[in-house]
């Protein structure tokens, strides 16, 4: 299982601040790789160049360990000095210099800056990791994930064990290695500074209504993709005077880095509740979105219902088309490429969610006629040979996805 946000602070010695030795200090030189004098270019052999890649290749991940070391140490000037972990400028002066470099070089400069970008994502990994771990907020405070066998409550309970926080996960299928179990968290004491839900949709109103009767004294959050079917939950603990908001992670369990995505809090009435469940995700680069339940899951019928939905008729058309996949990956292009490879993905998901996701949320019809009348419009433009018709789609299109390229870019 995938343990994120793992304490950076053991590849750096805390008290001289210094990474571990570099790849030069340990002997290691980095001159560019001649061919021995005595060997001409035609006694050069296969086995002799890939012996001379092998060795390029080492050097290469030896820098970016060290890169990785440098980033931890970046990390604690930044903490010390308030400076924030993402800082947008610097990266853009970076990529454009190695783009420079790279022309210079006779390298691809597109290859230079997509390799650039994942050594950047690399090192706010780190960064984030480590600020997360210093931040310490848990100090011991205790935690129970209720459903932290999951994938998400596992994400929850490696990043809350991150800050220090003691974690116990009531789970009957279990939970994470070294992580306190208990099978039923209604045979625990209940006095936990956090109660977290991470439980199937089906489930988590009942144990939501069932805490209600309980009224335990922390604070109480769910992490659901939908709330519909969880408002009765919801407002009974809100009725019984609990401190109750609700959270959507916008992001799945393999999610390491958290800068560029959102945490979605939804407002139930408690202002401390609320406070206290966007306090746990201060120290990353989450983009934190405050709204009510109904605007949540309106909102949501679309982000996910109607790409699921999309996602899904893609890949019933072509499994009812009759072309066997081997042919038509014959015939591919970058478009359908890029369109099976996300519809892939979400063939692989769980059918049980993502209908839940699509039968639950009390705004799900409306994503979905939309799709129909939008799928229908094309169709009978085709059909008609109304090209006018069919380009104002495309035009609407455009201008649709323009103005929200220049939202992204504002908020960056």
């Amino acid at each position: 299982m995938l343990e994120p946000f793992q304490p950076f602070a053991a590849e750096i010695d805390l008290r001289t601040c210094r990474s571990p030795a570099t790849p030069i200090e340990r002997g290691l030189t980095f001159q560019r790789l001649e061919t021995p004098p005595a060997m001409t270019r035609d006694d050069v052999t296969l086995d002799d160049l890939r012996r001379r890649l092998n060795e390029i290749d080492r050097h290469l991940i030896e820098l970016v360990a060290e890169r990785k070391a440098v980033s931890g140490e970046v990390a604690r000037v930044k903490r010390s000095t308030g400076y924030p972990t993402r800082d947008y400028e610097r990266e853009r002066d970076v990529i454009l210099g190695v783009r420079s470099t790279a022309s210079e070089l006779g390298v691809s400069p597109a290859l230079a800056e997509e390799l650039l970008r994942l050594l950047i994502r690399s090192s706010l990994t780190t960064q984030e990791q480590a600020s997360v771990a210093a931040r310490g907020a848990g100090s011991g405070r205790r935690v129970l994930v209720i459903g932290g066998g999951g994938k998400m409550g596992g994400w929850f309970v490696g990043f809350l064990a991150s800050q220090g926080f003691t974690v116990e996960v009531a789970d009957p299928g279990g939970g994470p290695a070294g992580v306190p179990r208990v099978d039923d968290w209604r045979t625990t004491d209940l006095k936990y500074d956090y109660i977290i839900l991470a439980t199937p949709l089906g489930v988590t109103d009942a144990i939501l209504r069932d805490l209600a009767l309980l009224r335990p004294a922390g604070v109480i959050f769910d992490v659901g993709s939908l709330k519909s079917p969880l408002r009765s939950g919801l407002l009974a603990l809100k009725t019984a005077g609990c401190r109750v908001t609700s959270l959507h992670p916008m992001f799945g369990p393999d999610t390491e880095l958290l800068s560029g995505r959102h945490v979605v809090f939804v407002d139930l009435g408690h202002a401390e509740a609320l406070a206290s469940a966007r306090e746990l995700f201060a120290p990353t680069m989450a983009e934190q979105v405050v709204m009510s339940l109904d605007d949540h899951d309106r909102l949501i019928a679309y982000v996910l219902g109607l790409s699921h939905a999309l996602n899904i008729a893609f890949f019933t058309a072509l499994a009812e088309s009759g072309e066997a996949a081997p042919r038509l990956a014959r015939m591919s292009s970058t478009t359908f490429d890029s369109q099976l490879d996300v519809a892939t993905r979400v063939a692989q998901e769980s059918p049980e969610l993502y209908f839940e996701i699509q039968s639950l949320n009390d705004y799900g019809a409306e994503s979905l006629e939309a799709l129909g009348k939008a799928v229908e419009r094309i169709r009978t433009a085709v059909l008609s040979q109304d090209k006018e018709s069919f380009a104002a789609l495309m035009r609407q299109g455009r201008d649709y996805l323009e103005d929200r390229r220049h939202v992204a870019e504002r908020r960056a």
